[in-house]
């Protein structure tokens, strides 16, 4: 294994599609669970909403900083 063939590993799409559904996948499991945890804690519906809310806003900035990242890290052209 060298330098040059990690690189190229990172530099395929493919590569980095694999990373970015790792990232929502673990993203969105992490955040239910999350979910699950407080949402035991209280109840309430007002609570519940902003929980939701919460978990959702959190997990969409997270990939999209992902997203970000694995693109720039990947330096994958996007034709644009």
């Amino acid at each position: 294994m060298s330098y040059e063939s990690v690189i190229s590993n990172y530099q395929n799409f493919t590569y980095a599609l694999l990373l970015e559904m790792i990232l929502i996948l673990v993203s969105v499991h992490g955040f239910n669970g999350l979910r699950g945890i407080l949402l035991d804690y209280r109840s309430g519906l007002k609570y519940e909403k902003a929980v939701n809310w919460g978990c959702f806003i959190s997990v969409l900035a997270l990939v999209t900083y992902g997203t970000i990242t694995i693109v720039l890290a990947n330096q994958i052209k996007l034709g644009f």
